[in-house]
């Protein structure tokens, strides 16, 4: 793969089989949402199929309305062997106005496989702006405390 795609875009609108019993979007659907377009980012960044390996930090910070208009941003911002971590920010507005404001966010974690589900190398991404530093360094410190929280949760699984 010559270019590849290092962010990508989805929009589209808030439909009523979104809707919890409170009348807002359910959080199933964003983290649905968000699982697309980062299948879909990394996907466009590797050149091949990827599965999701985790999903984390997950904040939901302000409520979507069904006919809000509803943007997914997915960003490469660190690259392993096999794996890409893609930062993810949800946001929404009414399509007559377009005053975008931030619903959610968080990081997923994608692993390109090949025919077999096997492993499988994936571009380095270098970052190059100061933006895309802070980025990387803090996907490497969260990797660390994913590494510890893995480590606590083990008492839920032994």
């Amino acid at each position: 793969m010559n270019n590849p795609q290092r962010e990508l875009t989805l929009r589209f609108l808030a439909e009523p089989q979104d809707v919890n019993f409170g009348g807002k979007v359910h959080g199933g659907a964003v983290m649905k949402w968000i699982d697309l377009a980062a299948y879909a980012c990394a996907a466009g960044w590797s050149g091949r199929y990827c599965i999701t390996a985790y999903a984390g930090g997950i904040r939901f910070v302000a409520p979507i309305h069904v006919g809000s208009l509803v943007e997914v941003i997915g960003k490469v911002i660190y690259t392993g062997n096999s794996s890409m971590h893609i930062a993810l920010e949800v946001n929404a507005c009414d399509p007559k106005s377009l005053n975008r404001r931030l619903t959610t966010h968080c990081i997923v974690i994608m692993v390109a496989v090949d025919e077999t589900g096997q492993k499988i190398t994936v571009p380095t991404w270098v970052p190059e702006t100061a933006a895309d530093k802070k980025q990387h360094s803090a996907a490497i410190k969260l990797m660390e405390m994913r590494k510890q929280i893995g480590e606590e949760m083990q008492i839920f699984v032994d």
